[in-house]
């Protein structure tokens, strides 16, 4: 198989790379050159934003791929360029989306057939909207895969969800612990993802998937007790709180307490999808333990301290304010 991965530097861009030399595919990555790529693939340097050229020369040359794999999060016209460029060079184009495309409320359960928000150029959801459109409009609806995803963790990671909550209970002390412990969570480790895409890609699955964990594949109480072992650091308490302690203390769920959201609608939206379909078609989601030992190792080798992408927000609660909360509780 050849693979052409618009991006393929970093996390989820980066772990399909691999994931695809793994396999011995043929893997060519079009990025900005500021991270280094995979050795093995052949790299083609541009801009998704106005400088296509290079892509555009490999194709004048004659360059043929069966899957086109994109990440891109930003304005949906980079996506349409793209795709025009390579329609006709190409036999299938996976878009990594993401279930933020759905309209509020998210009611529990929802699979894939629920209502969505209007495409646009302003927004998250309303971006990943208007690239889905992009591509579908001009690969076709049997020829490209729309991947919903959801929370995405494993080595790798630039947001710094995990590797904040890995950090903070490596400096030991009583950590404050959103609860309640057995909210369910649900995720995908990026390297799972990876081999859900190249396998569906690889078998000509069309149209839109849902892409997390299984409800009930885990809840805070164990994504928190992996970080502990992983980490192994000494002196650790896990304080729980209620969430109406938290939020009083002006706490932002999915900001400050990263990978948290308290029960209500925006769970729901978040950790309570329905991904029978994606399941079915062979998605298969290692323990949380693995995911989170992989990723103190990986932390590691960069001396503790994660990647981050300058587009999104830095997470993680200000000690101050997590000393508060933890002194309302007492004991």
């Amino acid at each position: 198989m050849k693979l052409l991965i618009l991006g393929g530097t970093e996390f989820v861009g980066r772990a399909v790379s691999e994931e695809a030399l793994a396999r011995g595919w043929d893997v060519t990555v079009f990025h900005r050159g500021t991270h280094a790529p995979p050795p093995g693939v052949t790299a083609l340097h541009g801009d998704r934003l106005g400088d296509l050229a290079a892509l555009a020369g490999a194709v004048r040359d004659g360059a043929r791929w069966d899957v086109v794999l994109d990440t891109w999060s930003g304005a949906p016209a980079a996506v349409r360029a793209a795709a025009e460029l390579l329609a006709g060079h190409a036999e299938r184009y996976v878009y990594v989306s993401s279930r933020s495309v759905y309209a509020d409320p998210v009611p529990p359960h929802q699979g894939e057939d629920g209502a969505l928000v209007e495409p646009g150029d302003e927004g998250y959801a309303h971006l990943k909207r208007g690239g889905e459109l992009a591509a579908v409009e001009v690969f076709g609806e049997d020829r490209s895969l729309l991947v919903r995803a959801g929370l995405i963790l494993g080595p790798g990671e630039n947001i710094g969800r995990l590797p904040w909550w890995l950090n903070r209970i490596a400096r030991g002390g009583p950590v404050l612990a959103p609860g309640p412990r057995d909210l369910p969570l649900q995720y995908v480790d990026a390297r799972d993802m990876a081999v859900w895409m190249l396998d569906a890609a690889e078998r000509g699955l069309s149209g839109p998937y849902l892409l997390v964990s299984p409800e009930g594949h885990t809840t805070m109480g164990e994504l928190l007790a992996a970080c502990v072992r992983a980490t192994g650091a000494s002196g650790v308490e896990l304080r729980w709180a209620e969430p109406a302690l938290i939020l009083a203390h002006g706490v932002e769920p999915w900001l400050h307490l990263p990978v948290w959201v308290p029960p209500g609608e925006g769970h729901d939206a978040i950790h309570r999808a329905d991904v029978s379909k994606a399941v079915a078609a062979g998605l298969r989601c290692r323990p949380v333990a693995q995911t989170v030992a992989d990723t103190w190792a990986w932390l590691g080798t960069l001396g503790g301290v994660a990647p981050q992408r300058p587009d999104r927000p830095v997470v993680g609660l200000d000690p101050d304010v997590e000393a508060k909360v933890l002194a309302a509780l007492g004991g």
